[in-house]
């Protein structure tokens, strides 16, 4: 093969890769196109199902955000089931004021006596022993 210094132009249509894309060598035609090519639209053939398309991207992005809206919506459940003791437990404050309302009254024990239907002649209950 000559070397591309020493070509005329009839040689360098002749060469191997001579920018003529797939037709190896035929002669386009003038739209751009060869001419055993069946559909010269082929490449514009996804706009005809365009609306489709977008109908379906539109559907997976809502199913996305949907799936991400449950997700949050289960760790947000997740936070309020799970014990943290910083909410879940009351301050030393308020535990304080709950137990300066306490208070013992032994006034009501011969009542509570009195009322209840234990034996105070049963034997002492020793976990494990056999009476």
């Amino acid at each position: 093969m000559p070397e591309p210094a020493e070509m005329n132009g009839t040689d360098i249509g002749k060469m191997p890769g001579d920018g003529v894309s797939g037709s190896e060598g035929k002669d386009p035609v003038a739209n751009g196109h060869a001419e055993n090519e069946s559909n010269p639209f082929a490449e514009y053939m996804w706009m005809e199902n365009e609306e489709e398309y977008n109908q379906q991207v539109e559907e997976e992005l809502l199913e996305q955000e949907f799936l991400e809206r449950c997700f949050q919506e289960m760790l947000d459940e997740e936070d309020q089931d799970w014990f943290i003791p910083e909410r879940d437990l009351p301050s030393v404050g308020q535990i304080q004021q709950q137990l300066n309302g306490l208070s013992v009254n032994d006034g009501n024990a011969e009542e509570i006596l009195r009322k209840s239907i234990l034996n105070p002649e049963a034997k002492e209950f020793v976990p494990g022993m056999k009476y």
